[in-house]
């Protein structure tokens, strides 16, 4: 993969399906996930390419155990705020647990609802050849799709929790031939998660479309976190694969704490921070009687 410098941000045009297709084996993508209004004008400011509004939104927005529980309304809610955000960066809805496994006709609407209700451009589902037909019709229907394998979440009870995949040569042909059937079927970008590098290695060297790690090295044609693991926002587990770039939590957690005692303490609000009416309608004022008590 080559290592020449990525475009400038702040490109002139929005960043388009395709656009991420053709960055195969070029300069590597930069995604990151986002799941409201300021989220997502910040990922997008700082120049991702791509900004998934993930369903890992359940943990980090909705505190729930796993992915399983946040609903299509629930993640087109979040959807249509990040989008209010996202101006540049190629926007992708990730389509929750159980709303494109029952059939084509039920993915295909739904992946539509991403677009038409949450002004998402393109939407991510978790399998390979088990989904294969669904990301077809959504394709041939005009939506991007965006794959994902190897550590996919919402399969986390038949995994056995969040453990990694790939681990065994048999798994990891398994894992092309899910990779190979999402790139037949039209996927633009396939997601690897917690994979051994070798076995992304195999798999990004075998498409003719990028992939995107997320705990799979640095051989695959991008990566993508998750915005509170990047900022240190999210402190129930940090996987492995992760890099905090900052301890924001307890920036803010501090920040709130020297707010919390001015307002003790009366140090706020100052008279900098207070409004006062003119002098002639705070003499009005004076003169109106109070009510007796």
């Amino acid at each position: 993969m080559s290592t020449q410098t990525a475009p400038k941000t702040g490109q002139e045009r929005p960043v388009t399906a395709p656009d991420i297709r053709a960055r195969k084996g070029e300069s590597p993508i930069a995604c990151i996930t986002a799941y409201d209004y300021c989220s997502g004008t910040i990922a997008d400011q700082s120049g991702a390419d791509l900004v998934l509004v993930g369903d890992s939104l359940a943990m980090v927005m909705l505190g729930h155990e796993d992915t399983l529980s946040v609903t299509m309304d629930e993640m087109l809610h979040h959807t249509r705020a990040a989008s209010r955000g996202v101006k540049r960066a190629l926007l992708v809805g990730d389509m929750p647990f159980l709303s494109y496994n029952l059939s084509t006709e039920q993915a295909l609407a739904n992946a539509g609802r991403f677009l038409s209700e949450g002004r998402a451009k393109s939407v991510k589902l978790e399998g390979g050849v088990g989904v294969a037909p669904q990301v077809k019709a959504i394709v041939d229907a005009g939506i991007p799709v965006l794959g994902h394998i190897g550590l996919t979440p919402q399969h986390v009870a038949r995994f056995g929790g969040f453990k990694a995949q790939g681990k065994t040569a048999e798994a990891v042909k398994s894992m092309l031939d899910d990779a190979l059937a999402l790139e037949e079927s039209g996927v633009f970008a396939i997601v690897l998660e917690a994979v051994p590098e070798e076995a992304a290695q195999l798999i990004t060297e075998a498409l003719s479309v990028p992939t995107i790690g997320i705990g799979a090295g640095a051989v695959t044609d991008g990566q993508i976190l998750v915005y509170h693991d990047v900022l240190g926002m999210f402190d129930r587990f940090t996987p492995k694969f992760v890099r905090r770039y900052g301890e924001l939590g307890e920036l803010c957690a501090e920040t709130l704490k020297r707010y919390c005692d001015d307002v003790r303490h009366c140090h706020f609000p100052t008279e900098k921070h207070t409004l006062h009416m003119d002098d002639d309608e705070a003499a009005k004022l004076r003169k109106i009687k109070r009510p007796k008590r």
